[in-house]
């Protein structure tokens, strides 16, 4: 579902980006590891189009991002660190609105059970979201994620600055979600959480991907222990 073929960004001198070979398949989780400024991010924007590459190719489901941006986009989703929704709207009301935009119109019973599929309580679905803790906000990016029916979610940092009730809740999501055949590929600093959720996991610096390793192979405290030998 997502490739890149010798990926490579530069903002003038400097790399962001280097040469990076991939390749994500449908259902899988792959967590990305690194520092800030690893290329983490910068690999996420150059699968959704947000930044061009300098060279080389990134593929969603075989097409090129840079010439059919249009197209790939209709696979993509993406649930940034902090989720941009309407704070004056309620959920039911973001959902509508952003399925709306994507060219899905949904009663109001199928809104419903996709927040529900999300994991938010049903009391919550008619408040508004500007009251909702980061953990409720993810919930209904998932659910607008799973309602534009995408086929791969972008995660930056999702599970950053949430409690561990919550950062549990949303990885048995994950896990729901990559049962149900959707991709996920996932920059994140939450080593722990990348051996729960995580098919494979990626460790960058200095934007080149040093390792790749399958998570069942590996515990979280090997995992961390070759992470900060890496940085």
């Amino acid at each position: 579902m997502l490739q890149a073929i010798e990926l490579t960004k530069k903002y003038g001198d400097q790399v962001a980006l280097h040469k990076l070979n991939l390749s994500i398949e449908p259902g899988e989780v792959f967590c990305l590891l690194g520092q800030n400024g690893a290329g983490k991010t910068t690999t996420i924007n150059l699968f959704l189009g947000f930044t061009g590459a300098s060279s080389g190719k990134a593929l969603v489901n075989g097409i090129l991002v840079n010439q059919a941006h249009a197209e790939t986009k209709k696979f993509l989703a993406y649930i940034p660190e902090i989720v941009m929704l309407y704070t004056n709207l309620t959920s039911l009301e973001n959902l509508d609105f952003f399925s709306r935009i994507a060219g899905f119109k949904y009663k109001k019973e199928e809104l419903e059970k996709y927040l529900l599929q999300a994991g938010l309580q049903p009391e919550a679905f008619n408040k508004r979201v500007g009251n909702y803790s980061k953990g409720m906000r993810q919930k209904v990016g998932i659910a607008i994620a799973v309602a534009k029916n995408a086929e791969v979610i972008l995660m930056d940092e999702p599970t950053s600055g949430l409690d561990p009730k919550a950062t549990h809740e949303f990885s048995e999501i994950v896990k729901q979600l990559s049962q149900n055949g959707k991709t996920i590929f996932m920059a994140t600093h939450d080593i722990f959480n990348a051996v729960n959720v995580g098919t494979r996991i990626g460790i960058m610096r200095q934007g080149s991907l040093i390792h790749t390793l399958n998570a069942k192979d590996i515990s979280a405290s090997d995992l961390q222990k070759l992470y900060l030998e890496t940085i």
